[in-house]
Formats: structure tokens, C-alpha cells, sequence
């Protein structure tokens, strides 16, 4: 069976795409997040999952600290995070940051490190 989701189901604001949605309860093993951080700042801060994240840029830069290394991404760009790995970003401006957030489980599963 197909699922149609409305933005009022996931979306924090319905002007904007920015909001989350954990999938499993439509039979699926994955979570959304959709981001939009305008100018400076803004982002998670230190965490980690016990399954992937991947990060698909769609506009401005993101700048990434995963485990030791910092990472700067940018609108068309990919990030994907192994399992268990250490990670945050923040937009370091001067535009809006927005991204897809793609959690490989059917819920949300995170460890807050900071």
C-alpha cells in the first residue's frame, strides 16, 4: 500500500520546508529531516546514531565536524555519516543552509554528546 504524506503532517511550518517524519509507521526504514538554517549558526549540536546518515545539501554550505575530521559542503553536495560516528553542523553563512537528513531506521534513534 502507498502512502501519501501531507507537508502538515512533517512540517513545523507550512511555509517552509523544514520539519521531520519517522517513516517506520508507514513501513519504511528510514527518517526524514528537513532543514533550514538561515544566515549564520543554527544546527544540532554533538550526537550520533547507531545506523547512517546521509546529508543532501540543497542550498548554501554546511560546515561538518564528523569524528575527527571538518567538512565543508556545499548545495549538490552528499555527506554520509557511518554508524555510531560522532557528528554535528552548523551554517557558517551568509546564505540559508538547507538539507535532506536521510536516517537509515524507521525511527529516530540519537545519543545527544553534548
Amino acid at each position: 500500500m502507498a502512502h501519501v504524506i501531507d507537508r502538515e503532517e512533517w512540517a513545523r511550518r507550512p511555509d517552509r520546508w523544514q520539519g521531520e517524519l519517522q517513516c517506520g509507521a508507514y513501513g519504511a526504514r528510514s527518517c526524514l529531516i528537513f532543514n533550514h538554517l538561515p544566515a549564520t549558526g543554527g544546527g544540532p549540536r554533538l550526537h550520533s546514531h547507531p545506523y547512517c546518515e546521509i546529508f543532501i545539501i540543497r542550498a548554501g554550505t554546511g560546515l561538518f565536524t564528523i569524528g575527527d575530521e571538518l567538512i565543508e559542503a556545499s548545495a549538490g553536495q552528499i555527506v554520509i555519516v557511518p554508524p555510531s560516528t560522532p557528528h554535528k553542523f552548523t551554517n557558517p553563512g551568509p546564505d540559508a543552509l538547507e538539507t535532506i537528513d536521510i536516517h537509515e531506521n524507521g525511527t529516530f534513534i540519537t545519543q545527544w554528546l553534548e
